[in-house]
């Protein structure tokens, strides 16, 4: 059981977890007393430090995971916390992970919304630039400027529409969590040079 100090609830943590972490919440927070997202977890795992940011987590995989920890119901919630751990150490060094992540969701929500032609037109300009990069060295300063210019502009715009009516639907706490755990799986096997799942590439 996890006690907050100063406060008189408790929390019974999921197995595999430790009793040390916050209590999950949604949002951010200013401090551990008042609880935690789930990407707040993985860095108090990884580092010590109380962020939704941490440097081990890849950007788009850390949005997803907000965004997911913030929509579901208490009881999915609590149900991804055994994942804090494998996302303090999931960042891809593979330039396509995160057009492939974000391309993935974009699918999800177009099998949600199937007339929708700008979720199409996302997924085709998703898996364009992942394939591009399928093959691309690391790059320099200009490369990773470019990767980030993009993460910050179309990619994460178009994570957040897809992510938008995905969590409008009557299945969110089901298909979110699910996209989350095969985005940290697809990580994983990146890592580990493994051949990624469902079509799912990235590059090594």
């Amino acid at each position: 059981m996890t006690a907050l100090p100063g406060r008189g609830g408790s929390f019974e943590s999921p197995a595999g977890v430790p009793d040390s972490l916050p209590v999950p919440r949604r949002f951010a927070h200013l401090n551990p007393e008042d609880g935690a997202c789930l990407m707040e977890a993985a860095a108090v795992l990884s580092s010590g430090r109380f962020t939704d940011s941490p440097s081990g987590t890849h950007p788009a995989l850390a949005a997803l995971a907000r965004v997911v920890n913030d929509s579901v119901g208490d009881d999915a919630r609590r149900a991804l916390w055994p994942l804090a751990a494998d996302l303090a150490d999931a960042r891809p060094a593979g330039r396509d992970y995160a057009p492939l992540l974000v391309g993935s969701v974009v699918d999800a929500a177009l099998l949600v919304r199937p007339a929708s032609r700008r979720l199409e037109r996302h997924g085709r300009a998703c898996r364009a630039r992942a394939t591009r990069l399928a093959h691309a060295p690391a790059g320099g300063p200009a490369a990773r400027i470019g990767d980030l210019l993009w993460w910050r502009g179309p990619g994460r715009r178009r994570l957040e529409r897809a992510l938008g009516v995905l969590c409008a639907g009557p299945d969110a706490d089901q298909l979110l969590p699910g996209l989350l755990r095969e985005a940290l799986a697809q990580a994983r096997e990146c890592m580990d040079g493994g051949t990624p799942s469902r079509g799912f590439r990235c590059n090594r």
